[in-house]
């Protein structure tokens, strides 16, 4: 279960999302599901979720001097939690 979710997500927006102390994001597997998603939370941090939305993010161009490529894609889960419940990221 633990290996479903592969990192916090710690952006301005996902700052925003936070700051009702409910919601968090994570980068999770690109083959898992909300109900994985949703255990996997639960037992890593012993915590209620109450509701997991998730996204595929697309692929960026970047540059670098004379060379192009694009960024990674993955999977972004927003997470809220049930009242009284918050994680210590």
């Amino acid at each position: 279960m633990k290996d479903i979710i592969i990192a916090p997500v710690i952006t301005e927006k996902s700052a925003s999302l936070a700051s009702d102390g409910k919601t968090y994001v994570f980068k999770v597997q690109k083959s898992a599901n909300k109900t994985q998603i949703a255990d996997a939370i639960e037992s890593a941090f012993n915590v209620k979720v109450s509701s997991v939305r998730t996204l595929n993010t697309k692929a960026k161009d970047k540059r670098v001097g004379r060379y192009t490529g694009k960024t990674k894609t993955y999977k972004k889960a927003i997470v809220t939690l049930a009242d009284g419940y918050a994680i210590e990221i």
